[in-house]
Parts: structure tokens; sequence; C-alpha cells
């Protein structure tokens, strides 16, 4: 997955997007309103991270012109505002949960997860597929009752095409979901992710789509 990071302190945003690329994130780190609204315009996002006190343009303006283009990717509110009031008006504005700071980094995660299930139409947290299951919460696999030992990067890779199995994603989506700016990305970097993977699970969990891209078959 790719998140926008949308934080004007510079502490916060690194601590907040070293924990997130920990788990396998891609994560790209605008600093104020304009600098979000131009990434908003431009990238795909699978949820966005948004702070409300920002410089340039404010994270409520940000949110309302998100929504007035159409856009419905999942909005979590990171904020020090903690009254009712603010809270209500973040929602009322388009924002799909609220996190109030400082809050601890396991529960951005659950909630981020949660987001993105209800994104997907997923009540389980657990995503089973094949002999295949990844646990999200714990980013642990089991693949026909062993550990197929997956990396960060495989896990994520695999969870990506598992969000839409039948889905042909190309080369450099895959890599816009697992990267954020400022990451170097080696020209083979997915290539090599799926060949471990197919070392791992088997060719059948992930087809190539000749001239097109990847896909998680639908029945493995």
């Amino acid at each position: 997955m790719r998140l926008l990071l949308v934080e004007d302190d510079p502490l916060i945003g690194e601590s907040i997007r070293k924990w997130l690329r920990k788990d396998g994130a891609g994560v790209d780190w605008a600093h104020d309103g304009e600098e979000a609204e131009t990434a908003l315009k431009t990238e795909p996002y699978s949820l966005v991270l948004l702070d409300l006190g920002l410089p340039e343009k404010s994270g409520l303006e940000v949110l309302r012109g998100l929504r007035r283009r159409g856009d419905t990717v999942p909005v979590l509110i990171l904020t020090a505002r903690d009254a009712v009031a603010d809270r209500v008006r973040g929602l009322d504005s388009g924002a799909d949960d609220y996190l109030v700071k400082p809050f601890d980094p396991d529960e951005l995660t659950a909630r981020i997860r949660a987001l993105l299930r209800r994104r997907a139409g997923r009540a389980q947290p657990l995503i089973v597929h094949g002999g295949l299951t990844l646990n999200p919460v714990t980013h642990e696999a089991e693949y026909e009752g062993k550990d197929p030992s997956l990396s960060a990067r495989e896990f994520a890779l695999l969870l990506t095409l598992l969000e839409t199995p039948g889905a042909v994603l190309s080369r450099a989506k895959l890599e816009e979901r697992l990267y954020g700016w400022g990451e170097e990305v080696e020209s083979n970097a997915v290539e090599v992710h799926i060949h471990n993977i197919r070392r791992k699970l088997g060719r059948d969990f992930i087809r190539t789509v000749r001239g097109v891209g990847y896909m998680a078959p639908k029945n493995p």
C-alpha cells in the first residue's frame, strides 16, 4: 500500500514515516497543504494521514477540496485538536476516522488496517487465498501449515495483489504501491520480489500477464 502523510512537524512526520515503512508501506510525506493537494491530484494513494494545523492551506481545506473532486480515498485525521467540535467538523468534512496526538503507533496502524478493510469490503482481518493465510496485524503468513518466511516487501506485494484477485497490476503500479518518495527502487525490484514469492509459494500465486503486469488469480 502507498500512503500520503501530511504533517508539518519534522519529528512527528519522520517517526510516523519510519514506523509505517517498517511495515512495508510506501509513504510519501507532504509538509504543507499545498504540497498535499499537488500530491493528491497526481498520485494514487491507498489512504491519507492528514494533520489539520498545516501551513499554506489547512488540513480541512485539503480535505474538503479532496471530497469536492469526488476522491473517495480514506482519510485519517491526525491532530492535537481534541475538542469534540473539532472532531465533528473533521468527520463532517469527509474524514473517515480521527486520532488525537499523542497516540500509540500500534493504534495508528490498527486504524489504518481497519479503514483499508472497510474500503475493500472485508470485515475479517485475515486474508485467506488458497492454502495461504496473511495476517496484516502481525505480518505473519502461513502456507499449508508452515511459515514461508516472507520479507516485509514480499508480504506487502502479496497483500496488494490479493486486495483485488484477478486484477492485473503493472510493474509501475506495484512500485507506486510499495515505495514512497525518495526511496531507491532498483529496476528489477518487483521482479525479484515476485521471483522470491514464487519460490516460497509456487508459481500459481502470482501470474504474469505478458506485456501488461501481474495478478493473483481468483482460484490459485
